[in-house]
């Protein structure tokens, strides 16, 4: 029987579903909030007049996200490490993580947010330490990085929700499943190529001497 074919019992795993793909889809949108905190959210125009030549230029003073939203770095580090850590969670945790990037994606987005609603409040701290000054009446431009932040983040928080319907194709890889594994494989087994007993013995022994085919 070399020739028959075994098919799988197994559901085949949808291509969303599939752990390298969510797993990656969550770290890339993590990185891209990390990666817009680097750049400049906001442009403080100073007034010469009011704050002094010093502090005047051209372009204006330039606040980076991590500066402008010091909670988006750090919440776009704890989704990262979630994403990594749900490849190799069980069930229980991976409901935990699950939570844990939908608080740190609605976090990025809300702080997000808050820098497009009120730019002069978030560029407060930074007008201060370059001046010395606070409370300003400055002009304050919003770049692209601020949305571009609520877009990953909010991405960041659909791809968290797929982690539970997509685990339950993900195979458990922990220490204790494959022991378990390897305990009922071995039993199994074992009661396959048990030896025969004294019974199986004694009624070959009694078709013998009547004759008969001990097979």
């Amino acid at each position: 029987m070399s020739g028959a074919t075994v098919k799988s019992t197994s559901p085949a795993v949808p291509r969303w579903a599939r752990k390298s793909t969510l797993v990656l889809a969550i770290a890339a949108l993590a990185l891209a909030v990390f990666g817009t905190t680097t750049q400049t959210w906001l442009v403080v125009h100073l007034d010469p007049a009011q704050l002094g030549q010093a502090v005047n230029s051209q372009d204006g003073l330039q606040v980076q996200g991590s500066k402008a939203a010091t909670t988006v770095t750090a919440l776009a580090l704890v989704a990262l490490a979630g994403g990594l850590a749900a490849s190799i969670a069980g069930r229980v945790a991976r409901w935990i993580i699950t939570m844990l990037i939908l608080l740190a994606a609605a976090g990025i987005v809300s702080a997000a947010a808050v820098v497009i609603a009120d730019p002069l409040a978030a560029a407060q701290g930074s007008i201060a330490a370059a001046t010395g000054i606070t409370g300003s009446d400055v002009k304050v431009d919003v770049t692209v990085f601020p949305a571009l932040a609520v877009v990953a983040g909010t991405l960041l928080g659909l791809s968290a929700l797929l982690i539970i319907p997509a685990g339950r194709y993900w195979k458990s890889r922990t220490k204790y499943d494959t022991a378990a594994a390897g305990s009922a494989a071995g039993s199994q087994a074992a009661g396959s190529a048990a030896p025969a007993g004294p019974a199986d013995e004694i009624d070959s022994w009694d078709r013998l001497s009547r004759g008969d085919d001990p097979t």
